[in-house]
């Protein structure tokens, strides 16, 4: 259960660098960003899939501030909420050893 929660926060981590890219580089002339999917896989883990965005021929920053900002919001709540399962698991196995011993 843990693990799931481990391979969200590694790959929002590759979502958030990718973003903090796309966004340090909003006034770099001819810069494609790249696009970033969470997906979920079969063994109940979470992998990002990222390809560059396709090219619309503009010769300035092709980085849309109104997607990426929502972006990074979405980011810190998913891996705050996996923070939180992960604490609240180690809490349940930390009294469930307290009763056995």
């Amino acid at each position: 259960m843990i693990s799931s929660n481990v391979s969200s926060i590694q790959a929002n981590q590759v979502f958030m660098n990718n973003n903090a890219n796309n966004i340090a580089n909003v006034n770099t002339d001819g810069f494609r960003p790249s696009d970033t999917i969470l997906k979920d896989s079969s063994d109940d883990t979470v992998t990002a899939d990222t390809r560059l965005a396709d090219d619309n021929g503009s010769t300035k920053s092709q980085t849309d501030l109104t997607k990426e900002i929502p972006d990074q919001i979405s980011i810190s709540t998913s891996v705050s909420a996996n923070a939180n399962a992960i604490k609240t698991q180690n809490e349940m196995f930390g009294s469930l050893l307290d009763i056995k011993a």
